[in-house]
């Protein structure tokens, strides 16, 4: 039947009875209209509110969850809060059930990150269990980082997917995803925009808007063999900082300059034109301007052009630099060195940076198709007789 093929997303996003169509299986686009908008004032949250309430089914409430969020890279030159990729360095966290409100952070973030109510995964467990009609309970939370912390790189964006994750796990509530992308609402309504939390979600390449009455999204094909070569600064970006920088008004000149890239980007990602990423991922409405809080962001995309890279351009708000390059094919660790570059873009970045006097580090990863996922929950999911649900790090 139908619904029996569309049920191929997490169980936690329940399929809606309005459905009739799809777009795609990773990133569903609108099939009915929907009357409310997430803009406005009190009285419209109010009424979204109660919408995502009715749209909420019963499941059945868990202990604890284990949820996992990979990092993502926002921007990706010209597509200034629209366009995102998500990659494989992944936070995950463990929630369950206490007496008292408890966070424990290793790894990336440990003694930054707050450990109190104001942290981004405990709003974002608060909200599901908000717009669950809940009040969240007392939990304990064991957050396992390795995206690293303000450096661009989505872990904000992170911290309010694993978090709403885990809120609608530990709650026993799932949520429609076509014609609604309720998930997304949740997080763009925590983020304000979704070129970060729609890849998060979804894994991929995401585009994303606001259609003037709900949040959407959609993929974008992301080439095979794909590396991602980063740099990252010790020293911490803030979004706000960066922000701030930016002018409030355009000239039709630099409007119709980055019309033309992303263009560009999402054809050149669409049919595996890669020589085509050198132009379209410059950029007119961010880059140029936080060059100035970023001196390294020019000599190190440079450095990574001349070394070979198919692009280079600054992550999200800053302050990392990432470039992509090819050539992986299967385990790149089999692969002959001389038929990838992704050393040696990682060495001309690295160098480049240290000239700049901007000591840093380098990760080389790749995109992941995937986006925040259960890792394990008590009760299981597998309690269903001859039937067992398995993820990599084991059965859930």
């Amino acid at each position: 039947s139908k619904q029996t093929r569309l049920h191929i997303m997490n169980r936690f996003f329940r399929l809606p009875r309005h459905a009739r169509t799809i777009t795609t299986a990773t990133s569903p686009r609108a099939v009915t209209r929907r009357t409310h908008t997430i803009f406005g004032g009190v009285a419209t949250q109010r009424s979204l509110l109660r919408q995502h309430q009715r749209s909420f089914a019963d499941a059945s409430p868990r202990e604890s969850v284990t949820v996992a969020v990979p990092a993502t890279s926002a921007n990706m030159g010209p597509g200034f809060d629209t366009i995102g990729m998500a990659l494989n360095v992944w936070n995950t966290m463990t929630v369950e059930r206490s007496d008292k409100l408890e966070i424990h952070v290793k790894g990336e973030g440990h003694g930054k990150v707050p450990v109190d109510d104001s942290n981004l995964v405990v709003f974002g467990v608060k909200t599901a269990f908000k717009h669950a009609g809940e009040e969240m309970p007392p939990l304990r939370f064991k957050c396992h980082n390795r995206i690293p912390f303000a450096r661009g790189l989505g872990s904000s964006s992170a911290g309010i997917v694993a978090g709403l994750l885990a809120g609608l796990v530990l709650s026993g509530k799932e949520v429609p995803v076509w014609g609604s992308e309720t998930f997304l609402q949740m997080a763009c309504e925590i983020e304000g925009h979704p070129d970060n939390v729609a890849p998060a979600i979804y894994g991929g390449i995401q585009l994303g808007m606001n259609n003037g009455e709900r949040w959407i999204s959609s993929r974008v094909q992301t080439p095979h063999g794909l590396q991602a070569i980063i740099f990252i600064p010790e020293s911490i970006g803030e979004t706000k900082v960066a922000r701030a920088v930016l002018p409030e008004t355009l000239t039709y000149k630099e409007a119709v300059y980055n019309i033309s890239r992303i263009s560009f980007l999402v054809n050149a990602l669409n049919t595996n034109n890669l020589y085509d990423l050198q132009w379209a991922t410059q950029d007119a409405l961010h880059q140029p301007q936080r060059s100035a809080q970023f001196s390294h962001m020019k000599p190190v995309i440079e450095a990574a052009m001349e070394a070979g890279a198919h692009c280079a351009y600054l992550s999200g708000a800053g302050p990392s630099i990432l470039a992509l390059t090819s050539s992986a094919a299967g385990d790149v660790f089999t692969q002959r060195q001389e038929e990838r570059n992704e050393q040696a873009v990682a060495d001309a970045m690295a160098k480049a940076a240290e000239a700049n006097g901007t000591p840093g580090r380098i990760f080389i990863t790749e995109p992941t198709q995937r986006g925040a996922h259960v890792l394990q929950a008590t009760p299981s999911f597998s309690d269903r007789g001859r039937i067992h649900l398995f993820r990599e790090a084991g059965e859930v």
